[in-house]
């Protein structure tokens, strides 16, 4: 799970200056959230490259061993917490920082990248960023939590604690219970990361005002082309 992934890239204009790479949710795939980009509503002006890689497939515990795209396994739910495979964490983890390593080969640097995603791709958002030993640009957090809170405590990089971070949830999730993304939110903020945090009255899914308030933080981390 070393090797960089297939995905799917969206380019708002020619030689891009920033970088979001996106994961999607368990049991989906790097299509689901391509047709997001054009909703952003982020200016013509400014040049980013949408990267939305595919998971591997792997046996997943809790849906009877069935095969799927995930960022690792879940081998329980136990009320409101997650039992997460941490080794498949921390490949996933490692697949993130070949996508960053390949942007920056292609003239993005770290700076200027954002990783983002959705439910399970939101955990490795928050695990990947946090961890990631240079300043990203900010994290994008959906219907998520921390899915290894002890691997999170002990190798937080410092590098990323200024990231800013954008932390959404719905209020009646019943997939990712809106606790979980309350108590990642407690995290970040003992982290000290400047955190925008946002509820919506859906359930696990996104809807039209969270996308607009993802392109506003957006357009303020990226601001405008790079000269």
């Amino acid at each position: 799970m070393t090797t960089t992934l297939p995905a799917i890239e969206i380019e708002t204009a020619p030689n891009p200056d920033f970088s979001v790479i996106w994961m999607h949710g368990l049991g989906a795939d790097g299509s689901d959230f391509v047709p997001v980009v054009p909703e952003l509503g982020l200016s013509e002006d400014v040049a980013v490259r949408f990267v939305f890689p595919h998971a591997p497939t792997i046996p997943v515990t809790i849906n009877n061993g069935y095969v799927m795209r995930a960022w690792y396994d879940i081998v329980a739910i136990d009320g409101g917490a997650r039992h997460a495979d941490e080794a498949g964490i921390r490949a996933s983890r490692d697949i993130v920082r070949k996508l960053i390593e390949r942007e920056n080969g292609r003239g993005v640097p770290t700076s200027r990248i954002v990783l983002a995603g959705f439910s399970q791709g939101g955990a490795i958002a928050y695990i990947a960023g946090l961890t990631h030993p240079e300043a990203l640009a900010g994290i994008i957090a959906l219907s998520t939590y921390i899915p290894a809170p002890a691997l999170l405590a002990a190798e937080f990089d410092p590098a990323n604690r200024a990231t800013p971070v954008f932390a959404a949830h719905g209020t009646q999730d019943g997939v990712v219970p809106l606790q979980l993304g309350e108590q990642a939110r407690q995290v970040l903020t003992d982290l000290g990361n400047p955190l925008e945090w946002r509820t919506y009255p859906m359930a696990h899914s996104v809807c039209l005002e969270e996308i607009t308030e993802i392109g506003a933080w957006l357009t303020a981390r990226i601001g405008t082309r790079a000269a």
